[in-house]
């Protein structure tokens, strides 16, 4: 999947190459890893890679697994009914909210610390290429990350309980107590993925026509 470009190597004058970690999209757009460029940035990939990646490394219960794609709209809608006057500019920063995971996966949290430094800086250089491409600042407002988080937790409350196995005082001790009326009456249900995937696109293209 990655073609790498060793770091160490020289080139014909003695210079060492640049280190790059290439993957080839659907979209025919080949995505430097470690330097992307928003001009690599398509939404249809994004769409497809997060309705293939599986929140809570696939341990869900269902038919199907839940995707990132599904939980980041599920994000989006929660942080609209949070905030029903924001800028729709943010309702789309909510929804790429895990965008980076379209290539670079999603860890679980203990995953994550054991990794170390690196996955967290490679997510945040990809994060602000994906806002470039679509008209949000590189590093979007500390009160409005919050506020995305806030939603996030909560989504992520839900699921632990609805289909994660988890029992409420367990998703209570790692996400926090949740309002309940902040949650919407719903039975989480994970769907097929090109489903989703088009539920993803439908909602990115709303926001985009309203910005």
């Amino acid at each position: 999947m990655f073609h790498g470009d060793q770091s160490n190597q020289e080139g014909i004058e003695g210079m060492a190459v640049e280190n790059r970690a290439w993957q080839r999209m659907l979209s025919g757009r080949r995505l430097d890893l470690l330097n992307p460029s928003p001009f690599d940035i398509e939404i249809e990939d994004i769409a497809h890679g997060l309705a293939f990646v599986a929140r809570w490394n696939g341990q869900t219960h269902g038919e199907y697994p839940y995707s990132v794609a599904e939980h980041s709209v599920f994000v989006e809608h929660l942080f609209h009914r949070l905030n029903p006057k924001v800028d729709p500019k943010w309702r789309l920063a909510a929804l790429l909210h895990d965008a980076p995971e379209y290539v670079i996966g999603d860890m679980i949290s203990p995953v994550k610390s054991a990794v170390g430094p690196g996955y967290k800086e490679m997510d945040e250089r990809l994060a602000a290429a994906i806002h470039l491409k679509y008209g949000l600042p590189a590093q979007i407002p500390l009160t409005i990350k919050k506020k995305i988080k806030r939603a996030d937790k909560l989504s992520a409350w839900l699921e632990a309980v609805q289909i994660a196995g988890f029992s409420k005082a367990e998703a209570t001790k790692l996400f926090g107590k949740p309002v309940l009326a902040d949650l919407p009456q719903i039975e989480l249900q994970p769907r097929a993925p090109m489903l989703v995937k088009g539920q993803f696109l439908e909602v990115f293209g709303n926001l985009i026509v309203s910005l």
